[in-house]
């Protein structure tokens, strides 16, 4: 192993931190460690942060350049975090606060973003040019890369999809659903993984993990199939809206709820009733790396 070729990633979610050592060499993951997210409190994340680095260096044995993934972005005109979930993350100086604590320079960039770097670089994206990839997760993120490039757009916000109103919405739909942005029907309030533990708690009063919804669909569990088939009409049209303004040639799918294989089986057979076109050649591919995808992108970023 040549350390010069030995990059750290971090990918900090809204329920743990991972570190990752990605060997650029190969491309292989050669370290990583994972602990849970401190909730509510920013200096306590700082502090995680520095202490995952600093056990991964001494565990590696030398230094290395260190990427990170955060939910939200940077703001170009502030430099604080903003539209994170994390709530406690925003209006906050992230980058100059990492930097100062660890004395060194530190990349920042939206965890979506890495996420997709990651699939376009060498996942399940690695043989398409443009890619859309997604984070159906807690929340809903995405990124966008063109001919390996990660997209930022003039305001750092590209791929910012998450927070669109749902669209087509039918009569039978709930509305005014409030997101924690402030806004009301956000993409996310409907295809988020609590969003649907909870929506399937309010229509049929039972208080079920995603996982024990998946589990149950699969059972034929009456309750669970109307919740999952609405989930996957709701993507199906929330996709669309994406393949009609950037018609990527991929989308790949992240985050827990991507482990829904029934997904990638249904939502293509449908999504093409709001697509403008009259055929739609984009895949929707799961990720290669799975959760690995977040570090690694991370990871990519130096």
């Amino acid at each position: 192993m040549n350390k010069n070729f030995v990059k750290l990633g971090i990918d900090l979610g809204g329920t743990k931190i991972e570190i990752a050592a990605l060997d650029t060499n190969d491309n292989k993951i050669i370290y990583r460690k994972r602990i849970n997210s401190p909730q509510n409190n920013y200096f306590n994340t700082l502090d995680a942060i520095q202490s995952l680095i600093e056990i991964a260096e001494n565990d590696l044995g030398f230094n290395c350049p260190v990427g990170v993934g955060i939910p939200g972005s940077v703001s170009n005109k502030t430099g604080k975090v903003r539209n994170a979930n994390s709530v406690w993350l925003n209006d906050k100086f992230i980058v100059n606060d990492l930097c100062q604590k660890l004395n060194r320079n530190i990349k920042i960039e939206n965890d979506a973003n890495c996420f997709a770097v990651s699939e376009a670089m060498d996942g399940a994206g690695s043989q398409y040019s443009n890619v859309f990839g997604v984070i159906l997760g807690t929340g809903v993120g995405s990124g966008i890369v063109f001919n390996k490039k990660l997209v930022k757009g003039s305001n750092g916000i590209s791929g910012e999809w998450g927070h669109n109103t749902l669209p087509w919405k039918s009569n039978s739909e709930p509305n005014q659903r409030i997101c924690w942005c402030g806004k009301f029907d956000c993409i996310e309030k409907y295809i988020s993984g609590p969003s649907v533990e909870n929506e399937h708690k309010e229509v049929f009063n039972e208080e079920l993990s995603m996982q024990q919804i998946a589990k149950k669909y699969s059972e034929k569990d009456k309750n669970c199939m109307i919740t999952i088939d609405l989930l996957i009409n709701r993507i199906a049209r929330c996709l669309a809206t994406v393949i009609n303004i950037i018609d990527p040639e991929a989308i790949i799918l992240g985050g827990g709820l991507s482990n829904l294989d029934i997904l990638y089986q249904e939502v293509p057979k449908i999504w093409k009733n709001w697509v403008f076109s009259d055929s739609v050649n984009t895949k929707l591919l799961k990720s290669h790396h799975g959760d690995s995808s977040g570090v690694r992108g991370a990871a990519w970023l130096n």
